[in-house]
């Protein structure tokens, strides 16, 4: 007998679990992405793309497929799948764990600046213009077009299509984890004076807060949004040491 488990993903550490689970004979996994990204890393384990049609669309796909657990280790800022995993856990009777990063806390020598929105991260810069390298999401780009007066460094994991509406602006690609000799690198080659990020949590896009730091750069950090409260550990070791001991071998 095999534990049938679907695994919310869109992370590395997501990405770590499934291999993990995957290659235990007790479980039975599936990787299900939201499809923002147009190529997704390559998995181990069976993929699931796309949405499921809210709350009671995944509720039913739960139960359809008796899954006996629900992980939800997707992305810290993607408030709504997590509120949707929390509901449909409990409309399915399928139980819920999630896997909850520690935020980045400031360390000596940070400049931080923290705002509760993009929309005031636009604001935080103020109206002379800066060299800002941007690395949020391509949905959350749209505002800083009220900003045309900055100059824009844009990485992102699929292009941006169509580009923001800005008279100067630089795009690439790139999927972390980014070294923080390469972010120091690129932010001196941008002449960057100011980074806007996501307070992510985690290693893999920790570089670029360590090389603003070391360059004395100013970083504004867009907050967290509110997640429901759930069973939830804070590393990917803790999650497949609380499911091995939740599903014992058979």
């Amino acid at each position: 007998m095999k534990y049938p488990i679907l695994i919310l993903g869109g992370t590395a550490e997501a990405r770590r679990i499934a291999d993990l689970l995957g290659a235990d004979r007790r479980y039975a996994v599936q990787l299900s992405l939201a499809g923002r990204t147009r190529s997704p890393a390559e998995h181990t384990v069976p993929l699931r793309v796309g949405g499921f049609g809210g709350v009671e669309g995944l509720a039913r796909y739960l139960r359809a497929q008796d899954f006996v657990m629900l992980v939800d280790a997707t992305h810290p800022y993607a408030a709504q799948i997590s509120a949707n995993a929390a509901l449909a856990s409990k409309l399915s009777g399928v139980p819920l764990i999630a896997l909850r990063r520690a935020p980045w806390s400031p360390q000596i020598g940070d400049r931080w600046r923290t705002t509760s929105s993009v929309s005031d991260a636009v604001a935080v810069l103020g109206p002379s213009p800066r060299r800002v390298f941007l690395t949020l999401g391509r949905q959350d780009l749209l505002p800083f077009e009220a900003a045309p007066q900055h100059r824009y460094v844009i990485r992102s994991v699929d292009p941006v299509d169509p580009p923001l509406k800005v008279p100067q602006a630089v795009y690439f690609t790139g999927r972390g984890p980014f070294k923080e000799a390469e972010e120091e690198g690129l932010l001196l080659e941008h002449d960057i004076d100011v980074v806007i990020a996501k307070n992510s949590g985690g290693p893999a896009s920790y570089g670029k807060i360590a090389a603003a730091r070391k360059l004395g750069i100013e970083v504004v950090l867009i907050d967290r949004p509110s997640l429901p409260e759930v069973l939830k550990v804070g590393s990917v070791d803790e999650l497949v040491r609380y499911l091995a001991h939740a599903f014992p071998p058979v």
